[in-house]
């Protein structure tokens, strides 16, 4: 049993190894493609240079000695005589030069015997009028001439063509890096939409299954009415959303799932610089006749100040609430922000600070809490709202938030109960007074500078619509707006009837 033990423990991370599963699998069959691109392309390469150099300089050293060969071995013709014919007048050609240069017919040694002066019966004098007659020799000469260093220039130039091989090769580069990349960029498309559909999953599966604790606190589940009605709305590649409705103190909760882009390889990129966290929202709409008048919100103290400058009805109504000495209070790591020291404390109980925002509660079970804001004064279509903010963990530990998330029912139930006191009303009131106020003058004023916006742009437009008439046009213009002036500064008569 020991042996069989052993050898399992030893099986096991060889078969991990040499035989991958899922993700891991396609990444090595990715690289094993690109791996296998790069080999062929320089084997490619390799023998395309060996067929085109092999025996090419021997070639080129043959042919150059035919070449030689041929030319020496020539017989060279003597210089015509300078004598020409006459040209017609309709001729393009010049007169021929009297004194044709003579040329220097000395030949060297080993060279054959000229040829006799016989092939002057081969000349026809008809038939080259008014040209100048070239001498051979120098022919000979300048191909006599001919060295060996001309030869290798002339074999270099022939060999010229091997940087086309190499941008080639260059070009090919730059084609398998955009292949691969656009390999990857597939594969981690594909492996990062299955991830965050399996973190939406996990969440659906824990607490909106059956005798999870949604279904226990709701009765309808879904975007659908039927059974069979799906559990999520899929939104996007990274967002996903939960209904639920049917529950006392409220019309409906909408949860909203916001995900990493994992299936953006360069949004991936990004978040490995700058880390990024998976986050759900919770969005309490609450019946008007329940829940009084109510702002609050509870965050960690960085998220906390940013709330109470950007949202409106917490720069209006609420400020900072300092920790009390005669009771528990929160962790150090978060901020309470409150309309009134009493709404706090009647919303911070004993039960949540046990259960979640106690100091030895919150290092265990509050990891994930981000911020909750209850409001009566919400911007929006619905104004009284609850609100919670959380982070999601990994689709193996959704077990982790079960306390984050047994919040949202139990504030539902508090809020809807909750009453303030006279006098604590008193205050929520001449505040909401005194905000109602504000928002009226600021109406105002936004409603005035439109309409003298407005009336400064139709004074614009006739100022122009003037500037184009003529000036006969503008006298009978003013003629008639004098005259209306004079008919409303006369004095009003009033005639009666005699009796």
């Amino acid at each position: 049993m020991a042996r069989r033990s052993s050898s399992c423990l030893w099986f096991s991370p060889l078969s991990s190894l040499f035989l991958p599963r899922g993700d891991t699998l396609c990444y090595i069959v990715a690289l094993l493609s690109i791996f296998s691109l790069i080999v062929h392309q320089l084997s490619f390469s390799s023998v395309a240079a060996e067929s085109h150099f092999e025996g090419f300089d021997a070639e080129d050293d043959e042919t150059l000695d035919d070449d030689s060969l041929q030319l020496t071995d020539l017989p060279l013709r003597s210089t015509p005589p300078p004598t020409l014919t006459k040209s017609e007048p309709e001729s393009h050609h010049g007169p021929p030069d009297p004194n044709p240069p003579t040329t220097d017919l000395s030949q060297p040694s080993d060279l054959p015997p000229k040829p006799s002066s016989t092939s002057f019966e081969y000349w026809d004098e008809d038939e080259f009028e008014g040209l100048p007659v070239e001498s051979p020799p120098e022919t000979t000469k300048s191909t006599e001439n001919v060295t060996p260093a001309d030869s290798d220039s002339d074999s270099d130039s022939k060999t010229s063509p091997e940087p086309k091989n190499v941008n080639s090769s260059r070009s090919y580069t730059v084609e398998i890096v955009c292949v691969s990349f656009l390999i990857i960029f597939i594969i981690n498309y594909f492996t990062g939409k299955r991830e965050n559909e399996n973190i939406a999953l996990a969440w659906a599966a824990k607490f909106a299954t059956k005798h999870s604790i949604f279904e226990k606190n709701f009765s309808l589940l879904g975007v659908g009415d039927g059974e069979d009605s799906p559990l999520l709305l899929k939104e996007g590649q990274n967002v996903f959303k939960f209904y639920a409705s049917g529950r006392r103190f409220c019309q409906g909760l909408l949860a909203t799932m916001e995900l990493q882009s994992r299936h953006d390889l360069i949004s991936k990129l990004y978040n490995m610089v700058v880390p990024c966290r998976d986050e759900i929202t919770f969005e309490i709409y609450m019946n008007d006749d329940v829940m009084d008048q109510v702002v609050f919100a509870l965050a960690k103290k960085k998220a906390a100040k940013t709330m109470q400058k950007e949202v409106r009805d917490l720069q209006r109504f609420a400020s900072l609430v300092l920790p009390p000495s005669n009771r528990k209070w929160v962790v150090e790591d978060l901020s309470v922000i409150s309309e009134s020291k009493e709404v706090a404390g009647d919303l911070i109980t004993e039960t949540v600070l046990d259960q979640v925002f106690g100091e030895k509660a919150f290092e265990k079970f509050g990891k994930g809490f981000i911020s909750m804001h209850f409001s009566d004064q919400h911007l929006g279509t619905h104004k009284k709202m609850l609100m919670f903010k959380f982070a999601l963990p990994d689709a193996n530990h959704m077990a982790d938030m079960t306390r984050l998330v047994a919040l949202v029912p139990y504030y539902i139930d508090l809020i809807g109960r909750y009453k303030l006191s006279s006098q604590a009303k008193s205050k929520t009131e001449a505040a909401r007074l005194k905000a109602a106020q504000e928002a009226y003058k600021e109406y105002q004023n936004a409603r005035q500078e439109a309409l003298q916006k407005k009336k400064a742009e139709r004074r614009k437009i006739m100022e122009e619509a003037e500037a184009k008439l003529s000036a006969e046009a503008i006298r009978k213009k003013e003629a008639k707006e004098r005259a209306r002036q004079m008919k409303k500064a006369m004095p009003k008569v009033k005639m009666t009837r005699a009796g």
